[in-house]
């Protein structure tokens, strides 16, 4: 079964048929030649090819010239250009055209099947990208929940039966495994979809603040209180109302909380009426609020009332299979954003990432997915373009052709800049962008680090819970 298809483009004639006798037996493709750049370009207009092997030296259109209308026309498509020994300086100027690889003539059988192994691996990766961004595009109701594992379809059949109802739905799981995002889609398929979906992050508000928050406040109930304010329970009327991390809230909470779960009403601050609210409750939890229980910190009568619907979603490590879905939605998703080409993870990469324990979950590898985007040179990211060293390697790994064409000056910062960005974005990540809090982990002060984060461009916000 012929697998991928390949054009070669080259003046001599008696190399395209070298080639073509070479690669369709070695490689089980189909081999297509052409010896000139307008005819490759009218091939490539009628036909899909999955790489490009065209000679750089060439009359009338050289394959710099090639190279360039192709990307202009396939800015996917991957090509590999082929020199004499002599013009290795130009063979290096394709590869920053966006060439993917180049081979010296004469050949190498060896060295020339591995590298063409590896740019029709390249081909396949993008193919396969593609494929599975259709497919969440046309399969996948929820969003940003990405996910074919049976874990999370049995997370997704949830979601649509508590969605159909109006009772109150505690959702469960470890930090970064999206919880929120479960809460927005249970919302969005409800039938309080047209009204407000209210978030807050419990833990972020300060516990004399989240009352007045939650409930809202009459002028004069305490000293900065110079006028009437609802709170959110009014803001979510006829809609959602999601209480992200509610088991960090304290005991006196809990209970005004309850209250308003109980009756359906709520007392603002300082007034002595209550009023009636319609306000569906979604709540998440990061914690064992069992254990909370036992040790008085959480109300057992409140456990019950949130607990009615339970969602536990499951950690990233237990849904391995749904990594390189979820990988191209990020991609998809960050790539636009960031105003970076769409890019691929390597074979290599992926790799480290199936093996990853992910204690951070979906939010930790969404951001090495981003520094990837920011930090790779080429349309693939590598394990070193995220401080990643390829299994088993146990050492700073620098990746072929990457560095070759900087000065011992530029690969050096250009290197410093990838570790800096890879260790300290982990960091923030684990502290949700906390400055304050990442270098003391670090061992540094505040300042210095700070200086470390603006000289190579880090956005602490990114890692921020909100952001």
């Amino acid at each position: 079964m012929v697998e991928h298809k390949i054009l070669i483009v080259d003046d001599e004639l008696d190399m395209l048929n070298l080639l073509k006798r070479t690669l369709e037996p070695d490689l089980n493709c189909r081999v297509e030649t052409v010896s000139s750049g307008k005819e490759a370009l009218r091939r490539i207009g009628e036909e899909s090819f999955d790489l490009v092997l065209a000679d750089i030296k060439m009359p009338e259109m050289d394959g710099l010239e090639l190279l360039s209308l192709i990307k202009k026309e396939v800015p996917d498509l991957t090509l590999v250009m082929m020199t004499g020994h002599g013009s290795i300086e130009t063979a290096v100027a394709s590869m920053r055209q966006g060439a993917y690889d180049y081979i010296t003539k004469p050949f190498d059988h060896d060295a020339l099947m591995l590298r063409l192994e590896k740019a029709l691996e390249r081909s396949s990766l993008l193919k396969e990208n593609i494929r599975l961004l259709k497919q969440s595009a046309s399969e996948n109701e929820f969003q940003d929940l990405v996910g074919k594992s049976a874990a999370m379809q049995r997370v997704f059949e949830t979601i649509h039966m508590v969605a159909g109802t109006d009772l109150t739905v505690l959702i469960t799981g470890e930090s970064g495994v999206g919880k929120d995002l479960i809460a927005r889609s249970v919302h969005k398929l409800s039938l309080r979809r047209k009204g407000p979906y209210v978030a807050v992050n419990c833990p972020t508000v300060p516990e004399q603040i989240l009352e007045s928050e939650l409930f809202g406040y009459r002028k004069g109930a305490f000293t900065h209180a110079t006028q009437n304010r609802i709170g959110l329970f009014q803001e979510a009327e006829h809609g959602t109302l999601f209480l992200d991390e509610i088991g960090d809230i304290s005991p006196t909470i809990q209970t005004k909380l309850l209250r308003a779960l109980q009756e359906k009403e709520i007392k603002p601050l300082g007034d002595t009426r209550t009023l009636k609210v319609d306000v569906r409750i979604i709540a998440s939890t990061n914690q064992n609020l069992q254990e909370k229980m036992k040790t008085g910190q959480f109300r057992e009568d409140f456990f019950y009332r949130l607990n009615v619907l339970p969602i536990k979603v499951p950690p990233l490590r237990e849904r391995i299979e749904d990594i390189p879905l979820i990988i191209n939605h990020l991609l998809q998703k960050h790539c636009p954003k960031l105003n970076k080409p769409m890019k691929c993870i390597s074979p290599e990469l992926m790799e480290i990432f199936m093996k990853r324990s992910w204690e951070g979950n979906i939010r930790e590898l969404e951001n090495i997915v981003v520094q990837g985007i920011l930090f790779s040179r080429s349309d693939e990211i590598l394990p070193q373009d995220v401080g990643l060293s390829p299994p088993g390697s146990g050492q700073i790994c620098l990746g072929k052709d990457n560095y070759g064409d900087l000065s011992y000056k530029e690969a050096k910062e250009e290197i410093l800049k990838q570790f800096n960005s890879a260790y300290i974005g982990r960091v923030l990540a684990r502290h949700h962008g906390n400055v304050t809090q990442a270098a003391r982990l670090c061992g540094m002060e505040r300042q210095a680090l700070q200086q470390i984060i603006r000289r190579y461009g880090i956005n602490a916000d990114m890692y921020r819970e909100d952001g």
